[in-house]
């Protein structure tokens, strides 16, 4: 089963958000009806709790009436009444400290549990045997012990009596509360749930209707040939999303019709390289020979002349050279190449050979991968030199060396030259396109085709302080054999 588009997720979330606006306004109010229920049910067990406690204020009451009776009686004959007293006043302690819930609270029924049991020590070890042997001032003694006792636990009741009291009335405020609170809410989402949804609908049609217009609009721009057709990716939705891969694609259409373009020519070169070479080579090398053995005897404007001869030779001889550098493939195995190392080598080959035309050339960082390192070598020594050119006798070029995530390296070759010509940037990379005087058109070429069989990219850039920048980007193992 296919996922729902982009479009149909914005509809799903907005339905699902009209209906969690309801699923949270009736959640919102089942809960208040569950607080509104639970301190109703809390109001309950205070109530039982002040009921509990004056009944055993007056159950205290009763077992020291019984104490009072055997004491004017002068016999234990409200013993038994007494008995019963005191376990009433036992049962409705219990019961009242089930009611109970704050420690204090728990602490006075404690108070309580003591007291009654003292109460009763005193009366059935103390009183009662005194009143049975006419012991009158022993028995008006314990007689005062057992009316603090009462008034104790009278002391007590009384505090849990106040206390449950107050706790009714605070959870009476808090139900009331919650009863405003749910009212409130309830009028919010009744009165915010239709303009809620007019939003949603409004802000669906815009961010919808929109995108599409825009990727129909773009696509039939594509359509016709226009691969600079772009679309506004600014949107951090699907949409934008979808913009960014539209962007993305257009770009790669294009680059991979330039990359098509370029590999056409350099492949039509090539073939017509391959046929050509070994027979113009052949001359070529007769003249040079015959050339270098005529110098040998010639003096005066005739060795000027051979000099020129020789020169134009050797300058069809490198023309060659890079027609067949287009055409050769790389077929050898990648190997670990430092580029520092390489770099310093083909800066220092140029300072040997006196190319560097009084031009300061550094090389800064460091940078490794697998590769073909004299093909390497060669695309550095074109831009090197080409940087050298550019900058003149006390300019600068520079060279730096960066290894980027994933093994990958990147490789700036930067002049303080004039900078690249606007009009003709674009065409910097195709073949016989020179802007020297003496150039054949062909280095920068044969570098990108270096730098593609790499797996890697060469871009050309003017930096906003001037001058040029040629930027290296290579994998860091090359698809295959290069």
């Amino acid at each position: 089963m296919n996922a729902p588009s982009g479009t149909a997720r914005r509809l799903i979330l907005a339905f699902t958000g009209l209906l969690s606006i309801f699923a949270v306004s009736s959640w919102f109010a089942l809960g208040s009806l569950r607080d509104i229920q639970a301190g109703l049910v809390e109001i309950t067990e205070r109530e039982q709790g002040v009921r509990l406690a004056l009944e055993l204020a007056s159950a205290v009451r009763d077992q020291y009436a019984h104490q009072a009776h055997t004491i004017i009686l002068g016999n234990d004959s409200h013993l038994p009444f007494y008995t019963e007293a005191e376990r009433r006043v036992v049962e409705l302690t219990a019961a009242v400290k089930t009611r109970v819930r704050q420690p204090d609270e728990l602490g006075w029924v404690v108070e309580i549990e003591q007291a009654t049991a003292e109460l009763d020590r005193i009366f059935r070890q103390r009183i009662v045997p005194a009143v049975l042997r006419r012991q009158a001032a022993d028995v008006m003694e314990e007689h005062g012990q057992a009316q603090v006792q009462v008034t104790q636990i009278q002391g007590m009741t009384d505090r849990l009596v106040d206390r449950f009291e107050t706790s009714i009335g605070g959870i009476q405020t808090q139900v009331r509360e919650v009863q405003r609170a749910a009212f409130r809410w309830t009028l919010f989402f009744l009165a915010g749930a239709p303009l809620l949804a007019g939003g949603i609908g409004l802000s669906i049609y815009r961010s919808v209707a929109r995108p599409v217009a825009q990727l129909s609009a773009g696509a039939a721009r594509l359509a016709a040939g226009d691969l600079d057709a772009r679309l506004e990716a600014d949107s951090p939705d699907e949409f934008g999303a979808l913009a960014r891969q539209f962007n993305a694609m257009a770009r790669s259409i294009k680059d991979h019709q330039e990359r098509l373009v370029q590999s056409e020519k350099l492949a039509g070169i090539g073939r017509l390289a391959a046929g050509v070479a070994h027979e113009i080579n052949n001359p070529l090398a007769v003249i040079l020979g015959y050339a270098h053995l005529l110098q040998r005897k010639a003096e005066g404007q005739l060795a000027d002349d051979l000099r020129i001869i020789e020169d134009e030779s050797l300058r069809a001889k490198e023309i060659v050279e890079g027609l067949l550098d287009l055409s050769r493939p790389l077929a050898t195995t990648p190997e670990p190449v430092d580029l520092k190392v390489l770099c310093d080598e083909a800066v220092a080959r140029l300072a040997a050979s006196g190319q560097l035309e009084g031009a300061i050339v550094s090389v800064s960082g460091a940078a490794h991968v697998e590769g073909h390192p004299q093909k390497l070598r060669q695309v550095v020594l074109n831009l090197v030199k080409n940087g050298v050119e550019a900058a003149g006798p006390g300019g600068k070029v520079e060279v730096g060396l960066t290894q980027a995530a994933g093994g990958a390296a990147v490789v700036q070759v930067s002049d303080t030259g004039p900078g690249l010509p606007g009009e003709a940037g674009h065409r910097l990379f195709e073949p016989f396109f020179t802007t020297k005087p003496a150039g054949t058109g062909l280095g920068l070429a044969v570098s990108l085709g270096i730098v593609h069989a790499h797996g890697g990219t060469l871009d050309a850039a003017s930096p906003a302080g001037g001058g040029a920048r040629f930027t290296i980007r290579l994998p860091a193992s090359p698809p295959g054999k290069v």
